[in-house]
């Protein structure tokens, strides 16, 4: 079992419905318990929720809507924010102490993001979620989950998206979209630590975040998409 671990949840995830827009409590809630459930494991859990159930903040939307770039993707981070207090909320009223740190500072909602402090709330069994991406245009929250991994000495990252792994583009809109998962033979030299891909784990990549340790890069048995060691990729 993993010691600290980061939950990469999409804000999609707590809208209601397919085509819905916004936070649904119940969704919410149910997702906190789950969190909650994890965390009286005796895990640590850091938490990165997108924003895209408020704001997108992409070139696409930028476009369509006349936006800047990087006013859009400010916005995307302050629906990040909107986010994370609706789930620290959901935490809270089952229990589980949760703090929410911005990477954009706003004292008056949230704590700013300071490495050392977020890693103290976790060693006290408290949930951190953060928030506000990486602070930066141009990044996405998935960028922003696998920076905080490292920092705080995550063993992983737990993906829980619309997409199941890490792709070149948008699957949904670009049919040509490359999917990046590591795969046994086929990893890159930096990440396996040799050409062929494979290393003494037999079969097995070293992740990333922590070479410590390898990630399994087979499908389960059951057939449902396990959740995987990530290094980035679109909300």
């Amino acid at each position: 079992m993993y010691k600290r671990i980061v939950l990469k949840l999409s804000g999609e995830a707590l809208q209601a419905g397919a085509n819905g827009y916004g936070i649904n409590p119940e969704v919410t809630h149910r997702i906190a318990a789950q969190i909650k459930e994890v965390r009286d494991l005796g895990v640590q859990v850091g938490v990165v929720i997108g924003g895209g159930n408020i704001f997108r903040g992409t070139g696409a939307t930028a476009k369509t809507q006349g936006i800047d770039r990087t006013t859009a993707d400010y916005m995307g981070m302050l629906a990040t924010v909107i986010n994370s207090m609706a789930l620290q909320d959901a935490l809270e009223k089952q229990g589980c102490f949760t703090r929410v740190q911005t990477a954009i500072q706003m004292e008056e909602l949230a704590e700013p993001y300071i490495r050392r402090r977020a890693i103290r709330h976790l060693e006290k069994g408290r949930v951190v979620i953060f928030a506000a991406g990486t602070g930066n245009p141009y990044f996405s929250t998935d960028t922003a989950a696998a920076l905080r991994a490292i920092e705080i000495g995550a063993q992983a990252i737990l993906k829980a998206t619309k997409v199941d792994g890490i792709y070149s583009a948008d699957p949904h809109r670009d049919k040509k979209a490359n999917d990046r998962r590591l795969q046994p033979g086929k990893a890159r030299q930096h990440q396996a630590g040799g050409p062929g891909g494979e290393d003494r784990h037999g079969g097995r990549v070293r992740c990333p975040l922590n070479r410590s340790r390898s990630c399994p890069t087979s499908p389960p048995s059951s057939g449902r998409p396990r959740p995987r060691c990530s290094r980035g990729s679109r909300r």
